[in-house]
């Protein structure tokens, strides 16, 4: 593990204690697919459409910046149908902060949201004909 990966060392009386920057992307995937109404985290546009990572991959989509006591996290998800997108990403953002500041000790100074795609699901599509 070189320098560049550790998001936050910590000296102790007993030795260190180091966290890297991909436990910090791991802690704010797993707080954001737990959403109701995210369908998946985004590998971002690839020509043109947006990527559906899943629900296995908790650190794609994830951008982290740590400093020695702060962190901003940015995501990149996939919403599904007919959710208020607003009211997920303010979910998406109080979720993650408290996860990551509550397990890491930084402080989360902010959370960008970054919906890339929406999913639909066989019902939704069923609806969405039944209107035309």
């Amino acid at each position: 593990m070189n320098a560049s990966e550790i998001a936050r060392e910590e000296k102790t009386g007993t030795g260190s204690i180091k966290i890297a920057d991909e436990v910090v992307k791991v802690i704010a995937g797993l707080a954001t697919i737990d959403i109701n109404g995210v369908a998946g985290m985004s590998g971002g546009l690839a020509g043109g459409i947006a990527e559906l990572l899943g629900k296995k991959n908790f650190s794609k989509g994830i951008k982290v910046e740590v400093g020695e006591k702060e962190a901003a996290v940015d995501i990149f998800v996939i919403v599904d149908y007919g959710v208020r997108i607003p009211d997920v990403a303010a979910e998406i953002q109080t979720s993650v902060k408290n996860a990551v500041e509550r397990m890491t000790g930084l402080a989360v100074v902010e959370v960008n949201v970054n919906v890339q795609g929406v999913a639909f699901t066989s019902e939704a599509r069923e609806e969405e004909h039944r209107i035309r």
